[in-house]
């Protein structure tokens, strides 16, 4: 059994964890039965972008990041305050202990810009969130970031970023096959619908 730490930032977008839940679920009982999702947050509630709450299976300083084996992160909005969690050391340092094991790294849209933050993605390639006028891809470089215009979903090593909510099925599905395989993913796939 694998386990994945989705790490969520107060503000984050449901839609986007979403995925993550439903792809490694989907698994659980179509698939190969192998993976766990743990959620978790700095707080004990976190408010979704659209104002839904989200209760997280554990608190951050409740877990030992070695008994994880990958970790997703779904975007958010600032105006929801997601930059607030998102860019907290706390938050930043799980990233590093994931990037420095080698262990798989989701990111969807802007939490490219979590990761980036962290250090790890600095002269790496990456993408996040693209759409004309919309300064999030400047801020991606600003940390460094070697970001590929034009992608809507970069891996670099272990890591995947994205640069739309539009790629979050694709790179949940990506998720489960560093986890799995991909004759398991494509099984998933079909049972679900796709």
């Amino acid at each position: 059994m694998t386990k994945t730490l989705l790490l969520l930032a107060n503000g984050f977008e449901a839609y986007e964890a979403s995925v993550f839940t439903d792809v490694l679920g989907w698994n659980l009982y179509e698939g190969d039965g192998s993976t766990e999702l743990v959620s978790v947050g700095l707080h004990s509630e976190l408010t979704c972008t659209w104002g839904p709450k989200w209760i997280p299976d554990v608190r951050l300083d409740e877990i030992q990041l070695d008994s994880y084996d990958a970790l997703a992160i779904p975007g958010g909005f600032e105006e929801a305050g997601f930059y607030t969690d998102a860019f907290n050391e706390r938050f930043l340092t799980v990233i590093r202990y994931f990037a420095g094991a080698g262990k798989p790294i989701a990111s969807i849209c802007v939490a490219a810009l979590s990761v980036a933050k962290s250090g790890v993605l600095s002269g790496k390639k990456a993408t996040t969130y693209t759409y004309p006028g919309n300064p999030r891809q400047d801020q991606l470089a600003a940390f460094g970031v070697e970001v590929q215009h034009g992608q809507s979903i970069v891996q670099e090593g272990n890591i995947v970023t994205s640069s739309s909510p539009a790629t979050a099925l694709e790179v949940a599905f990506w998720l489960l096959e560093q986890l799995t395989n991909q004759e398991n993913v494509q099984q998933v796939k079909r049972r679900m619908g796709f």
